[in-house]
């Protein structure tokens, strides 16, 4: 253990803590020799000013009683340097990049500490892998959407929705940001339709913060509406899907949490049933489309039939590709365009 990780270790061990610590039981944490843990303790007491006292009554260490004291600038375990490097590079590659920004003059103090503490591995950054798989941007709404939600303040949006193709204008009392699936959404109140409302961030073309003041719907509210059905859709459980996943699914879907709710059944052959409940089927049923022949819908019936419309309407586009004759290759000249009429 080096000097950095024995003060910090030392630290930690006497913070709010009432009883003393032996010379021995100090020497077994730091796995280090007497001479060492005086060097240490004298160190931390002197130089860093740590109100460590000796308490010869009891016979051991201890911080000053109802005293407050921090080490001075940045000290952190290997383990949690190495942890913050990691999080500042995931930060600088994300589309948000005004975070990484903001933390510039953080990150090179981080380097160079970890630098002393000899914390990664040379070109440690080419060896973070990030896959964003269907992440969509969060737009240039996100910094006034999340600074009118931190300011308690009405928002006017001009949002684009998806399912209908429609721009409209909207008043929303913000109430939370949402990261579901790698992608942002606002949950807000929408005082145009009197309800809790879910719009992504990415299809939110305008917004502006308004001078009025939020409307505050109540945190249980908000979980009961937003966050107890499956998925991003809002509302409150209508129904509760049963769904058998064959053993080999069930090797993956046993690991896996799709709603906090959720029940599971393991049987003796290594299929596996699950109960969850949910409002709107369109996300489950694709969600369940993904596996295949390895899920089947033993209830409701109308989810069963959800996800057999599904199947059948790609079977259908399939087929008729098939039947389509191959297209006809096309001769281009040097230029790259159409040769003839």
């Amino acid at each position: 253990m080096d000097p950095f990780e024995r003060i910090w270790q030392l630290h930690r061990l006497f913070t709010g803590r009432r009883t003393v610590l032996t010379a021995q039981d100090l020497r077994q944490q730091l796995r280090c020799s007497r001479a060492t843990l005086n060097r240490s303790l004298a160190f931390l007491r002197d130089a860093l000013g740590a109100p460590l006292i000796h308490d010869r009554e009891l016979g051991g260490y201890r911080y000053e009683t109802g005293s407050r004291f921090e080490l001075p600038g940045m000290w952190f375990s290997a383990e949690e340097l190495a942890a913050l490097l990691l999080l500042d590079e995931i930060l600088g590659r994300q589309p948000l990049g005004m975070l990484a920004e903001i933390l510039g003059p953080f990150r090179s103090r981080l380097e160079a500490l970890a630098q002393q503490r000899g914390v990664g591995v040379p070109q440690w950054r080419a060896r973070l892998r990030l896959l964003r798989m269907a992440a969509r941007p969060a737009g240039d709404c996100f910094p006034i959407v999340a600074g009118a939600l931190a300011q308690r303040r009405r928002l006017r949006i001009q949002y684009h929705a998806r399912h209908d193709d429609q721009l409209s204008t909207r008043t929303v009392s913000p109430q939370r940001l949402t990261l579901y699936r790698d992608n942002w959404y606002l949950d807000g109140w929408c005082h145009a339709r009197c309800d809790l409302r879910t719009f992504a961030l990415d299809r939110i073309i305008a917004a502006e913060a308004l001078d009025e003041t939020a409307l505050d719907i109540a945190e249980d509210r908000l979980d009961r509406t937003l966050a107890t059905s499956y998925g991003i859709y809002a509302g409150e459980p209508t129904a509760t899907a049963v769904l058998s996943f064959s053993p080999r699914a069930a090797r993956w879907v046993a690991a896996e949490t799709w709603h906090p709710q959720q029940q599971d059944q393991s049987h003796q052959d290594g299929s596996l049933i699950r109960r969850l409940p949910y409002h709107r089927s369109e996300e489950l049923v694709m969600d369940l489309m993904r596996h295949g022949p390895d899920v089947q819908v033993l209830e409701p019936a109308e989810l069963r039939e959800a996800v057999l419309q599904r199947l059948r309407a790609a079977l259908d586009a399939h087929a008729a590709t098939a039947r389509r004759p191959p297209p006809v290759p096309t001769d281009t000249g040097s230029s790259g365009e159409p040769v003839g009429g």
